[in-house]
């Protein structure tokens, strides 16, 4: 068996063999400074770099060439993304599931969660309380569970989802993070609307993945890591991709996720649309301390600052499993999305649980409103985007990439970013962050590059304050 990144076989594109000498070359070369710097000017031509130069990168412990890699990744990050973030919240729909999962408390022999699942009387409560908020995009979650979670429940939640309507607030785009499944159901939920489908590998290391995964559906490697694949077979162009990093060796993790992206973009011309970097966090009966390979906070940072300059036209998503601290770290260093406000408990947006009825996957860390996280990111600069324009524009897939590796994206994506932001400003926020947020609009709306669609941007942001939503270029 040979490594051969446009396989579909799940072995032959994640080459165990390949990754172990991937890093034995890393490490080989940590110390050959030529070779890292001549790296270094390869991705600063902003084409990204392959698994092997990455893991070199990844290794090097030399201060000056690391800040070199901070200092690039800042200003990819800025070419592609500019100052822009992006908001979503989680909503997690049921935890029943019968996998045997040992770092995730939905593992069906824990018998001390509360377990829950949300009927679309209820689902259309959480979905108010989130437009309540301010959200536009959501992230769908829920256990496997082949009769209480089947796909036909996942697809009716989608569709109320999608048709609640309340004062202002609407669910503009409902991207899904469940099971592996077939292409048929994949080509149904194309059908339904969705926009990216996300799925954690959670490991690569077949072993250590079997080992952790050792009963029910989602134990079986194969069909989990080709999930993607068929996503793509059933017509889903934007997919999302992450490990859950802890569960095993960094590096060897790190090295399958770029040969993940390699080969989505070797099999079907284009790479994931998303990647996340979770770390392992405390659960219910989850004790992190049990994770021998948890990873510290400046390991966590160099991983986000080479994958942004690996693959520099992929969206990077961190959630409120990191506080504050930890997400303001790795902003500058690649992330393009956060979440804000999340509850990871099911029904978690309307009802407060007790210590007692618990029903969450993880504990969330960073604990603040979404209100506070937008002032948040208002206050270090950076431009909170409820857009979903791409999506509804059909700029998914292929013709999304190319609008990225072009640079033209920002012709939609500043001006979106910015009347989207306008729209939470009037609609939800408070005073103050209202005052920031009309501030920066401001200055930012006045260096809009393009004379038109400044002009057009500053007309609908006129607009969208005398009460007119929904605008996108």
């Amino acid at each position: 068996m040979t490594y051969q990144p446009n396989s579909a076989k799940a072995e032959e594109f994640i080459h165990h063999g390949e990754i172990l000498d991937t890093l034995e070359y890393a490490r080989q070369n940590k110390d050959n400074r030529p070779l890292i710097e001549q790296i270094i000017d390869k991705a600063a031509l902003c084409q990204g770099l392959t698994h092997r130069e990455a893991a070199l990168l990844l290794e090097c412990d030399q201060p000056d060439l690391m800040e070199r890699v901070f200092h690039l990744a800042k200003e990819i990050k800025q070419k592609f993304y500019g100052n822009r973030i992006v908001m979503f919240a989680p909503l997690y729909l049921s935890n029943y599931c019968v996998n045997g999962c040992v770092y995730c408390p939905y593992h069906a022999k824990n018998k001390h969660i509360a377990r829950k699942k949300l009927s679309q009387e209820e689902i259309k409560q959480e979905v108010i309380a989130l437009q309540d908020m301010g959200h536009k995009r959501l992230a769908l979650e829920a256990g496997e569970h082949p009769t209480l979670n089947p796909i036909e429940y996942i697809l009716e939640s989608i569709q109320t989802i999608y048709s609640i309507k309340h004062k202002n607030g609407a669910i503009r785009r409902v991207n899904v993070n469940i099971a592996a499944t077939t292409v048929e159901n994949y080509r149904r939920l194309k059908e339904a609307g969705i926009g990216t489908y996300i799925l954690f590998q959670e490991t690569y290391h077949k072993e250590n993945y079997e080992a952790l995964h050792p009963t029910g559906p989602k134990s079986n490697y194969a069909y989990h890591t080709e999930a993607m694949d068929r996503a793509m077979e059933g017509g889903i162009d934007d997919v999302g991709v992450g490990v859950l990093f802890g569960l095993n060796t960094y590096r060897y993790d790190f090295v399958g996720l770029l040969m993940h992206a390699e080969h989505l973009e070797a099999r079907f011309g284009v790479g994931p649309h998303t990647i996340s970097v979770p770390r392992i966090c405390p659960a219910d009966d989850i004790d992190a301390g049990d994770f021998p390979n948890a990873i510290s906070d400046e390991t966590f940072c160099k991983i986000v600052a080479v994958t942004r300059i690996a693959v520099p036209y992929t969206g990077m998503i961190i959630s409120t499993r990191e506080s504050q601290a930890s997400r303001e770290k790795v902003l500058e260093l690649g992330i393009s999305q956060i979440s804000g406000g999340s509850r990871t408990s099911v029904g978690g947006y309307v009802h407060q649980e007790t210590a007692e009825e618990n029903s969450a996957q993880f504990d969330v860390s960073d604990t603040r409103t979404l209100d506070e996280v937008v002032g948040w990111l208002l206050d270090l600069g950076h431009i909170p985007s409820f857009c979903t324009a791409c999506y509804r524009e059909g700029r998914t897939g292929d013709r999304f990439m190319k609008l990225v590796k072009s640079g033209q994206i920002a012709n939609c994506c500043g001006p979106n970013a910015l009347m989207t932001l306008q729209e939470y400003l009037e609609d939800y926020a408070s005073a103050d962050t209202r005052r920031k947020g009309m501030a920066l609009i401001g200055s930012e709306s006045a260096h809009i590059p393009n004379p038109k669609i400044r002009e057009i941007a500053i007309r609908r942001l006129k607009e969208i304050a005398a009460g007119k939503r929904d605008f996108r270029f």
